[in-house]
């Protein structure tokens, strides 16, 4: 089961009836409504609490004896924790195009400042060497989802990385002006902030059946 619905249909049921509810339930209104044993709804219901979509808080004392526990949806998560974070991508990704007249190369300095950010940084007294840049580099083009793989030149040091995944291929078919260039200025940013001797000189979308091609070549190269 996915996020969105965490232990099946019967944890499905469960979370429903607390939306449904006006106020807080305790766990035999929920076992009623569903038409499951008790037990089984504190199970589901301890599964929803630890995954962040529902909130447990201990009801008003009906009389004496330790007031019980009732369950409510957590805000902002009612829905299940459902998410629009496309539609919030295609919002500014919208916003980037309609406020400058070269999107391309703002998309890259967004993704040079993000690179700097994201990447394993050596320890200060470190000198890092292209291999160790390069293995930098994949290990977070891994972490970001992009499948990375670092090719070698005549079994040297690698001059391209292929990404035979893109995270955000759906943006990136509709806003290849703005996504790719974002990503070559990940890598470029990246690389700057680890003062590597090698950079990311340009990113060739879909140049092979299944990859994205990144080229690799000494910092003082002219990047594209």
């Amino acid at each position: 089961m996915t996020a969105h619905d965490p232990g099946g249909e019967r944890r499905r049921q469960v979370l429903q009836a607390i939306q449904r509810a006006t106020e807080p339930v305790g766990v035999a209104g929920i076992a009623e409504q569903v038409g499951i044993h008790p037990n089984t709804a504190r199970f589901h219901l301890d599964a929803l609490v630890d995954a962040g979509i529902v909130e447990r808080i201990m009801g008003t004392p009906s009389g004496p004896g330790r007031p019980r526990a009732v369950y409510l949806p957590r805000p902002g998560r009612a829905r299940g924790d459902e998410r629009r974070y496309r539609m919030l991508a295609e919002i500014l990704l919208g916003y980037v195009t309609s406020t400058t007249t070269e999107p391309a190369p703002a998309a890259t300095e967004m993704g040079r400042a993000w690179g700097a950010h994201l990447i394993d940084r050596p320890v200060p007294s470190q000198t890092i060497t292209r291999a160790g840049a390069t293995d930098r580099l994949v290990a977070m083009l891994d972490d970001l989802g992009f499948a990375p793989e670092a090719v070698p030149r005549d079994g040297g040091v690698p001059d391209r990385v292929l990404l035979r995944h893109c995270p955000f291929l759906e943006l990136a078919e509709r806003h290849r002006d703005i996504v790719c260039p974002l990503h070559l200025g990940l890598m470029q940013g990246a690389l700057s902030e680890l003062r590597a001797p090698v950079t990311a000189t340009a990113l060739e979308p879909f140049a092979e059946p299944d990859a994205c091609v990144t080229h690799l070549a000494p910092a003082n190269a002219r990047t594209a």
